[in-house]
């Protein structure tokens, strides 16, 4: 799964589209939310493998897959992962009251947050390929 959810259009692309989670709490079209579920539960799938190693995006994901078998291993990844959900939460509830300030600051503090997480993982995946390489 991780090896096709690593491949660079479907990671860039779910970052990308993560503030579609908000525009069913700005318009009240609840119903949006089934493509929107439908659309990242395929993501992840629909791309074949990634087989180039070198993409950000590919690192951090692979990395990322690299640290969910040992989350305590990185502090720094687990305080991100929580202040970016915090952000994301204050921009639904934003969103929600119709305030667009907020609801663009939360966006962007949490796509922020997110790639400094996929730093962090991709600077994992380059560690523990060197140690393999090595």
């Amino acid at each position: 799964m991780f090896q096709r959810h690593a491949h660079p259009f479907s990671a860039w692309s779910r970052l990308l589209t993560a503030p579609l989670l908000l525009v069913p709490l700005w318009t009240r079209r609840w119903w949006l939310y089934l493509p929107i579920s439908a659309w990242f539960a395929v993501n992840p799938v629909m791309t074949p493998p990634a087989r180039d190693m070198s993409s950000f995006a590919t690192q951090a994901m692979l990395g990322e897959e690299s640290w969910t078998r040992d989350p305590t291993s990185e502090p720094k990844v687990l305080l991100l992962s929580g202040l970016a959900s915090a952000s994301l939460v204050g921009a639904m509830v934003a969103s929600y009251q119709h305030r667009k300030a907020g609801t663009v600051f939360g966006t962007v503090v949490f796509m922020a947050l997110t790639l400094c997480e996929w730093k962090l993982w991709a600077d994992r995946f380059t560690r523990e390929t060197r140690r393999v390489a090595g």
